[in-house]
Order: C-alpha cells, then structure tokens, then sequence
C-alpha cells in the first residue's frame, strides 16, 4: 500500500472512528438519562434503605462515567491527578456516599446529574472539533491520491510519489493537479479556490508554471514536473495546517499553565472547606455533611473546562476559517501578533506591484516603434531578466528569418548582439557610451515613471523604450481599509530609484517611504522602526519571501505574498497571502482580532461565572445544579461562542 493511500485510509479511520465514539457517547447518555429518571420513580415508590438506593443509582452512575473515572485513576497513576476527569470523579464520588454521614441528605440523583451532563459538555466539544477538523480537512483535501504519468509511450495512472522531477503527467479536464511543474503542452482554466480563497479562474498555457491542489477546469494539460511530490506546494500547506497548533499563542499557553497551577489549588481549598469550619460547629458530624457538600458543589464549580477547551478551540477555528480564505497562519501565536500590529512596512516589487515590467512608451529616432521593438526583443531573446521579458512580450513575433549571433550580456550596462550582420546594442547610458552612441533627453519620459532602455544600431543611437512595473490594483485598497483598522503606520522600503518609489506612495498614499535600498539597508531600516513603535504594538514586515528573507524574520511578523504557493514564501514568513492580494493583509487582521476577542470573551465569562458560584457554593447558597452549570453549561456556552471563529 502507498503512503498517500496509507494517509488516506488512517484520516478515513479518524473520521469513522470519531463518527462511533460520538454516537456511542450519545447512546450512553440517553441510556442513562433514562435510567436516572427510573431510579428517582424507585426512589419515589419504595422507602428503599440507603445502601440499597445506592445499588439503584450505580448503574446510570457508572455507565455514564466509567470512563472519567478510568481517566481520573490513569492520572493519578501517572502522577498528574489534577485535572478535571479528577475533580468530577472526586465531585460526584463524594455526592454518592455523602448522605451515609449523619444527619446528612442523599445526593445519589445530584452525583448523576453532574456527570451526565458533564458528558453532554464533552459531546458538544467533540461536535465543535469535529467541525473545525472537518472545515479544514475538506478545505486541505487537495492533495490527488494518482498521476497520471507518460512512461514510454504510454500513460500509467501512479502513486504521486514515484513521479521523479523531470517525468511528464497529464492533467485531464476535472482532475486536480497532483504535482508543482510547467505546461510544456496545452492551455487550459485553473480552479485555484482551495489555495487562495478566489473563485475567479486562473489562465495557464506553454511555459506556465502550475502547482499542486489546483483542478484544471477545461483543457488537456502536459506538464513537466520540476518538484517532488513531497516538496509539492499541497504537500507543504497541508503539513503547515496541521502542525499550526505546535505554536501556541501566549493565551493558550497561559490557560495550560493556569490550569495546572490553578487546580491543586481549588482542590485543597475543597478540603479545607469540609474538614476546618466543623471544628467551629457545635456538633462536628453534622456540621461536616453540610461543609462536606459545600466543598464538593466548591469541586465541580471549580473545573476549569471552559477555560481549558474553549480557548485552543478558538484558535484552531481561526486557523481553519483563515485557511479558507487563502491566509496561511502559522499558529496561534502569530494571530496574537497580527492581531496588535500597529506599523506595516512594505516592499514594492511583487507585494505592492506587480513584478511584472510592461512597456509603457517607445520613442524612435529613424526607425517605427515596431522595428525599435523588433531589434530590442531579438538581443533580449536569450535573457531571463524581467526587463527582457517585457520587451519579448511587447514584441512576440519572434519567429522571423532574422539571424541572431555573438550575444553578449555585459552586467550592469545590457546586452548586445549581431542581428543581420548589425551590431545592436540594448540597455542604459553606459551600454550607449560603450557603442559610441550619442543620447539625447527627451521631453516625453520627462513626465513618467519607470526605467528606459536604450538602443544603438551600429554605433548609431535609435531610440529609447520606456519600461514600468505596474501598481496592483488591490493595493490602494489595501491601504485605505489598513488605515480604517487604525494601522497607524504604513511604510514602503525599496531597492528601486527614487522617483519610482515617490510615484507608488503618492499614489497609494503611504505614511513614509524610502528608496535604493540594499537588503542589509532594510533590515536597518526595519530596526528603527522598531524602536520607534507604539507600547503593545506590534510591526508587520510584508514580502515576496524570497529576497525579503531576512527582514521577514526580523519584523514581529513577516507576511509573505505566496505567489501561489512558493516555497519560499511558505517557509520565510508566519503568514502566508496565497493569491499575491495585499488587501488580504487587513482580512487577516481582521480575523486575527477576531479570534482574540472571542477567546478573551470564553475566558471572562467562563471566570466570572466560575467565581460567583465559587463565592455562592463557600456560604451554602449554591446547589448542586448551579454548580453544574458554571461547569459543564459554561464549557457548553464557550464551545459553542468558540465555533463561531470558524465562520469568517
């Protein structure tokens, strides 16, 4: 059996393993439910002495809880008791043999009471992490069990993972796409809904890079596999999702040290409630029936389950609900981060552009603008530069009888080659002082943004093409719903030249900027503003995740623009944007404060009920029932305010 089938099959078993523990835990509590009011009509029916009333209410008594007692006597035998298995064991153990001290009441129907609903508590919590797990899962299920891989000739459907990097899988219309790769063949539409949250469709044709957990929606795709299945982007993000938890937030690790510390505590005040105050009593036997049920109702009061479930409940359901917008967050820890960021800083290319050079002007001085471009897009043939790139998109018809030879690229000046026998140069002033080229300024590029590209024919200068990036159009957005969420400052740090960078923060309107910039320059940069931020404040560093590495891990947070699963991206930052959209950062802090609130809400209301029937059950005014519910009603109530995290 495969490791994907093996996968799988264990989450199958998980799921239908918890589906019978769910209903079998049901069936108890009906089945007790019904016991519990049989034994009360023999109670009402027949005087029965206490020791036989006792065997009566056994039954429902130890089919309810057998297994929080098991659980309360596997604790103590490993030397870590104070939970709350032991504190409802230790509750409803005391209520059953109560009413044989003298003078004092029976408890029996109390004693089941309590663990009954103590196991409805614990359903609605299995319920509530069932759905949470569910959401995430289904949202995850993007990782293909089979490719379908081109072997000699013929087409095999495989395990994912003994496609080796360089092998060729087709991809048929409705079949997710199993492998990272690049379209050699075809064109088709990409549902990337799992990966980034957007319904609109995704364009890909020869020379497109894919990824994994995207269905192809229309056309046949062939494509050349350059990742390991295990290095695949589904492979990562599933691997991200379900590890998330390993990164507690300081409020999830604060409710598991508080409840460590906080249960011995109500334990031996319990004790000191039954056993000091009949000291003071006239009769101490009757006096220690009335404290002794005091510190038992003190018992169950005290259980700190709501505290304890809810809040990591919140968590993961922020995770989940985050995922399902295309926001990867890393753990908990990192939401409570985002949730106090107050300074965000930017870099330009790739996070607020969009990376991608376009030719905005061509200005020839003997040629037409299609023949400057023809000859610039020849040099360029060859050039993996973004530059190049935009001249050969500009100029696409490459496919002529023109003979291209002796390409030269000479580093930080251009490239030039022999095109029909003329020497063509194309790049920036010094590659024209290099040709002997005179330049002259020009009025028109005097008003707009962007880097120029010259070009001289045979020592003689032909002209100029000016070159842009382009503003992605998310990105104002960005900043202005940034700003409603009261960030109080937004600031873009950049490698490019000056009046670039002065162009995108006017037109995006950023607090500050700074430009040319080398990376080791920003993570100064960077440390200054850091000093300089706001008490309880946090600063967001925002990156391709590539070459903003080091700022990424420097910031208090790095956020990261996925690029549609890069690796880098997944692995440099705490939060990963799987659809390259910066108005996704405020969505994520959105979610972020969120999640934080509703934890904050589970553990106040959770304390404030615990201590006013806490205060209650010390002077006698509290039963048995209310006790209950600042327990397992409170677990219920915060369980369920928690879903609502899941819900974005």
């Amino acid at each position: 059996m495969q490791p994907s089938c093996i996968s799988l099959f264990l989450s199958l078993h998980l799921e239908i393993k918890q589906y019978k523990d769910m209903n079998k835990k049901l069936l108890r509590i009906i089945l007790t439910a019904i016991l519990l009011l049989g034994a009360w009509l023999i109670e009402q029916k027949w005087n029965l002495p206490t020791w036989q009333l006792l065997l009566v209410y056994l039954v429902p008594y130890m089919l309810i809880s057998y297994d929080i007692l098991g659980e309360a006597i596997e604790g103590i035998k490993e030397g870590d008791p104070f939970d709350e298995d032991f504190l409802m064991s230790i509750a409803t153990l005391g209520a059953l043999f109560i009413g044989f001290l003298p003078g004092a009441e029976t408890q029996f129907p109390e004693a089941v009471f309590v663990m009954l609903f103590f196991q409805v508590g614990e359903l609605f919590e299995d319920y509530a992490e069932g759905k949470s797990r569910k959401s995430i899962s289904s949202l995850m299920d993007i990782r293909p069990d089979s490719a379908n891989v081109e072997r000699e000739g013929k087409i095999l459907a495989v395990s994912p993972e003994t496609v080796t990097i360089g092998e060729t899988i087709i991809i048929r219309p409705g079949e997710k796409i199993p492998m990272d790769g690049v379209v050699i063949e075809g064109s088709s539409s990409l549902n990337t809904v799992a990966l980034t949250g957007e319904s609109a469709p995704r364009n890909v044709g020869v020379g497109d890079n894919v990824i994994s957990g995207c269905v192809n929606i229309s056309g046949l795709l062939k494509v050349k596999v350059n990742k390991s299945f295990g290095e695949s982007t589904a492979s990562k993000i599933i691997d991200l999702v379900e590890n998330a938890s390993s990164h507690k937030s300081k409020n999830e690790t604060f409710i598991t040290k508080f409840a460590h510390i906080y249960t011995p505590i109500v334990v031996f005040l319990a004790l000191g409630l039954a056993f000091i105050p009949p000291f003071f009593a006239d009769s101490y036997s009757t006096s220690f029936a009335v404290w002794l049920y005091r510190a038992l109702t003190f018992l169950v009061v005290s259980c700190p389950c709501a505290l304890v479930i809810s809040v990591p409940l919140t968590f993961f359901g922020g995770i989940g609900g985050a995922s399902r917008k295309g926001i990867l967050i890393k753990g908990g820890n990192f939401m409570s981060t985002l949730a106090n960021a107050g300074i965000i800083v930017f870099d330009k290319t790739g996070t607020l552009t969009r990376g991608v050079f376009m030719v905005n002007a061509v200005h020839p001085d003997k040629l037409s603008e299609n023949e400057l471009l023809h000859m610039a897009a020849h040099v360029e043939r060859f050039s993996t530069h973004p530059i190049a790139a935009a001249l050969r998109q500009a100029y696409p018809n490459e496919a002529d009888d023109c003979k291209i030879e002796n390409v030269e690229e000479i580093a930080g000046h251009g490239i030039k080659a022999l095109v029909n026998g003329h020497i063509v140069s194309v790049g920036n002033a010094k590659m024209m002082d290099d040709a002997g080229a005179k330049m002259h300024e020009c009025e028109q590029c005097k008003h707009l943004v962007g880097t120029i590209i010259h070009v001289a024919i045979d020592g003689i200068y032909a002209g100029h093409i000016l070159i842009s990036d382009q503003i992605k159009e998310d990105s104002k957005v960005a900043i202005s719903q940034l700003k409603k969420l009261g960030i109080r400052k937004t600031v873009m740090l950049t490698g490019d030249k000056q009046e670039v960078a002065a162009y995108v923060a006017s037109e995006l309107r950023l607090d500050d900027y700074q430009a040319e910039l080398l990376p080791a320059d920003k993570v100064e940069k960077v440390e200054q503003l850091l000093q300089a931020k706001p008490e309880g404040k946090s600063l967001a560093f925002v990156g391709d995740g590539i070459n903003d590495a080091p700022v990424l891990a420097r910031a208090d947070i790095g956020i990261s623009m996925g690029g549609l699963g890069s690796d880098a991206a997944i692995e440099a930052a705490d939060v990963v944007l799987m659809d390259d959209k910066p108005s996704k950062i405020a969505t994520a802090i959105k979610i972020a404060r969120r999640t934080i609130r509703i934890a904050h809400e589970n553990a106040w209301f959770a304390i404030a009920i615990k201590v006013a029937v806490l205060v209650l059950a010390t002077f006698g005014l509290a039963t048995m029932g209310m006790a209950v519910f600042a327990d397992v009603g409170v677990m219920v109530l915060a369980v369920l305010n928690a879903m609502r995290a899941l819900s974005v």
